[in-house]
C-alpha cells in the first residue's frame, strides 16, 4: 500500500491495483513502464524486479497502478511466486518480431494460473512499430487469447500507442472481479438516444406522445421507454398492495355469484356490474 503524505489528508487516488509484467526477457517490458508518466521508478522491496506507479482516469475516477515488471530469467521465478499472489491482475508479454517469445507465453500462463488462479490477465503484443518484422499472426495471437479468456492488444511504446488503453482494460477487469463496477456506474456518460428520450418523457404522457409529430418507429419506441420508466419508478415508490379485508371477500365470494355479475349487463354495454 502506498503511504499516504501527513500534510494531505485526501487520497490522490480512489483505488489501488497492484499489476504484474510477465514474459520472456527481451520483450519491451520495460519499454512499456518507461513511457508511463509520472509515479515512483525504483522497486523499494527487490532489486530483481523493475516497479513503477502510474495514476489513469477509468470512468470518472482515479485508479492508481503499482506496476511490477519481473525478469523473464529462471532465476527470477521466485519473484513471480511471491509477488503473484497479491497481484490483482496480470500483463503477459510478447514481442511480435519473435516467435519464440510468444511460444513461452504457455509457460508464464500456467506459472501464474499456479499461484494466483482467477486473476485477470491481458495479452499484450509489444513492438507494433516492427510489424514489418512480423513472427507473430494477429489472428493467432487472438484466438490464443480468447481461448484463454484474455484480453488482447498490440502495443508500440515507441509510438505509444495502445499502453494506458491496456492498462485500462486490465483495471476495469480487476475492478469488475473485485465488486467495484457498482461504483462507478453512475458516472457512466448517457448515450444521446438516452438524454433525448428522459428530455421527450419528461414533457409529455404516454398518450401524448401520439400526437408528436414524429415517425411511428420513433413514437412506438418513446412508449416503451415511457412505460418502462414508469413501471419501474411506481414499483420502487408505491409498491401495490391489497388488503386482507378484499382478499377475504373476493376468497369467500361464490363463482355463480361472479358468473350472474358478468352476464348481467347487455353486450354492447360499456357498464360493469
Amino acid at each position: 500500500m502506498a503511504v499516504e503524505p501527513r500534510s494531505c489528508q485526501q487520497k490522490q487516488y480512489d483505488y489501488l491495483l497492484k499489476f504484474l509484467l510477465v514474459g520472456d526477457s527481451d520483450v519491451g517490458k520495460q519499454e512499456i513502464l518507461s513511457g508511463l508518466e509520472d509515479g515512483s521508478s525504483e522497486s523499494p522491496f527487490c532489486s530483481g524486479s523493475a516497479y513503477k506507479t502510474t495514476t489513469i482516469l477509468l470512468d470518472g475516477k482515479r485508479v492508481k497502478l503499482q506496476l511490477w515488471d519481473t525478469s523473464g530469467q529462471g532465476r527470477f521465478c521466485t519473484i513471480i511466486r511471491s509477488y503473484s499472489r497479491g497481484a490483482q491482475g496480470v500483463l503477459l508479454v510478447y514481442d511480435i518480431t519473435n516467435k519464440w517469445s510468444f511460444d513461452g507465453i504457455d509457460r508464464w500462463l500456467k506459472e501464474v494460473d499456479s499461484h494466483a488462479p482467477g486473476v485477470p490477465k491481458v495479452l499484450v503484443g509489444n513492438r507494433l512499430h516492427l510489424a514489418f518484422n512480423r513472427q507473430v499472426g494477429t489472428r493467432d495471437a487472438e484466438t490464443y487469447a480468447t481461448k484463454n479468456g484474455m484480453a488482447f492488444f498490440e502495443v508500440s511504446p515507441l509510438c505509444d500507442f495502445n499502453i494506458r488503453e491496456s492498462f485500462s482494460e486490465l483495471s476495469r477487469r480487476a475492478l469488475q472481479r473485485n465488486g467495484m463496477e457498482r461504483l462507478w456506474r453512475s458516472n457512466k456518460v448517457l448515450s444521446l438516444q438516452e438524454l433525448c428520450c428522459r428530455a421527450i418523457v419528461a414533457c409529455t404522457t404516454v398518450y401524448g406522445i401520439d400526437q408528436l409529430p414524429l415517425p411511428n418507429p420513433i413514437k412506438s419506441h418513446l412508449k416503451s421507454y415511457a412505460m418502462t420508466t414508469y413501471t419501474t419508478m411506481s414499483m420502487s415508490h408505491h409498491p401495490p398492495r391489497v388488503s386482507a379485508k378484499k382478499l377475504r371477500s373476493v376468497a369467500h365470494t361464490p363463482p355463480n355469484s361472479l358468473d350472474n355479475s358478468r352476464n348481467c349487463a347487455g353486450r354492447n354495454s360499456c357498464t360493469l356490474s
